[in-house]
């Protein structure tokens, strides 16, 4: 890994920049405009990253437009080739991709290798695409009258993505839909954009046609442009709920299809009879894991009962095991936080969390490395109400609160109250009580002592209430779907009898 990172370290050092791809090559911006990219365990600036203008979103459109004419005819079975190939290229690569996201995201190693793995699940699924494209036939549905349906692409389509998962959830996008036949614009975060240039360096190598990906980076001009323009069919995008639904009400206004998935505050019950060990190290994996910024993190963990004693000695035992620090180290658990702007406003909840009555059991600025980069420590609140601002927001870092309730119907009445419904886990040897949770609770996605329930890349990804927009999730039988559209025949041929044309047909019916 280390000799990957100086690799990457050569190669940011050329490019001192970073530019868009459009139409299967690099360009560079010429808007004028840049944005700073950061390493966040440094706390400098290493790169700065071009911001595409209106004209710059267009010529990426219609690159992808005139790739769409050829790339939709390509056969499946040609896509499918295609598709491993690129598999076993990312594959292949994954350690590259990963040094990209230690370097301008922060991710220790062995979070930035989980996100790649978890981005190749999903072009997997997409190597299936000769099977989840297949379509239904009713035959004889009258006399002489068969029906069938296809599903087809939708032309040029659109991603947005977040700086949390810079690689991952770009393959959640792209990969179904180029894989239906669609071609594909991708604007990245500008805070980390450089994994997706290099995901089109790869898609170039493995042998996808120029124009069929391309990367426009940039800010809210380029969203703009993006979601205005009539080319695009349809928008893809996952970041916080504000944003999420301001592409969906703008995206649909213009007539583009729109997934729009927005934040999170995910819940983790605790019942009494809880495996107390389990639970304690699957909330401390699910907190802390990528420092928090993750859509999936667990961020309140509620106690039912009597447990919650116990449960903050266990977690408290487990906090001083959390190794913080630069992602360069293999032995680091927990990285640094995407900005410094950012690491404060987290590190203000602890803060709000004490003056509104929480009992700050860790305050992780007392725990961090020392230097400039944007670190702070594993934290941890007890005793936090429903009022506080540390349970109403998403406060996306390293802060465990816990909640306590005295039944499980207060702990269900509790989530289902919160405006969030992306994920949330239960923890029990209660198979009736699982059982009846998963029935009744309000939450997309739910885990049975499972504390990040993330689909399979079979299954689809997404929430409910302010955490989607629209009604479509993401990747999996709902991906296909949202970059597909359904179309009926009804056919009907002349009696083989009456044809001029020699079929070999019997001349009597």
């Amino acid at each position: 890994m280390t000799e990957v990172l100086e690799r990457k370290e050569a190669r940011s050092t050329e490019l001192g920049r970073i530019s868009h791809w459009i139409g299967g090559q690099r360009v560079a911006g010429d808007s004028g405009r840049r944005g700073p990219v950061y390493n966040p365990a440094l706390g400098v600036q290493t790169k700065e990253v071009d911001f595409a203008s209106v004209e710059e979103i267009d010529r990426a459109v219609q690159a992808a437009n005139e790739a769409f004419q050829t790339w939709r005819e390509v056969s499946l079975s040609r896509r499918q080739e295609l598709f491993f190939s690129i598999r076993q290229l990312f594959h292949d690569r994954r350690e590259e991709i990963a040094a990209f996201l230690t370097e301008e995201h922060g991710k220790v190693t062995s979070d930035a290798l989980g996100e790649v793995q978890r981005g190749l699940e999903v072009i997997e699924y997409a190597c299936g695409i000769p099977t989840l494209l297949k379509g239904d036939f009713s035959e004889q549905a009258s006399t002489g009258i068969d029906v069938y349906s296809i599903r087809q692409p939708l032309g040029v389509v659109a991603g947005i993505t977040p700086f949390n998962f810079p690689a991952m959830v770009p393959m959640w996008m792209w990969a179904p839909a180029i894989a239906c036949g669609n071609t594909f614009v991708l604007k990245p975060s500008e805070k980390d954009p450089s994994a997706s240039v290099f995901t089109a360096e790869l898609l170039k190598e493995a042998g996808l046609p120029d124009g069929v990906f391309n990367v426009v980076n940039g800010d809210k001009v380029a969203v703009d442009a993006i979601l205005e323009h009539p080319d695009i069919s349809a928008v893809s995008f996952v970041g916080s709920t504000p944003i999420a639904q301001y592409i969906y009400s703008t995206g649909t206004s213009k007539g583009k299809r729109v997934q729009a998935l927005g934040g999170a505050k995910n819940h983790m019950l605790v019942l009494p009879d809880a495996d107390l060990d389990m639970a304690a190290d699957a909330a401390v994996s699910a907190a802390y894991g990528s420092a928090g910024e993750r859509c999936m993190a667990i961020s309140a963990v509620v106690t039912v009962g009597d447990i919650a004693d116990d449960f903050i000695k266990a977690v408290q035992e487990r906090l001083p095991k959390v190794k913080v620090g630069p992602g360069t180290d293999p032995e680091n658990e927990m990285g640094p936080l995407i900005t410094r702007e950012h690491r404060d406003k987290v590190a203000s909840y602890l803060d709000s969390g004490a003056e509104q009555g929480a009992e700050v059991v860790a305050d992780g600025r007392e725990t961090a490395p020392e230097g400039d980069g944007f670190f702070l420590g594993v934290s941890l609140l007890d005793k936090v109400t429903p009022e506080m601002d540390a349970y109403k927001d998403e406060i996306f870092g390293p802060v465990m609160s816990v909640v306590r309730v005295d039944t499980y119907d207060d702990a269900v009445k509790l989530v289902n109250e919160n405006r969030y419904g992306n994920g949330v886990a239960i923890f029990t040897r209660d198979g009736g009580a699982a059982r009846q949770f998963q029935f009744e609770v309000e939450v997309g996605m739910v885990g049975v002592n499972v504390p990040v329930p993330v689909p399979v890349a079979y299954y689809s990804f997404g929430g409910w209430k302010a955490s989607l927009f629209g009604d479509s999730h993401i990747y999996g039988p709902e991906g296909i779907n949202f970059y597909t559209r359904g179309k009926v025949v009804t056919s009907r041929w002349p009696d083989p009898s009456t044809s001029k044309v020699d079929l070999g047909f019997p001349q009597t019916r």
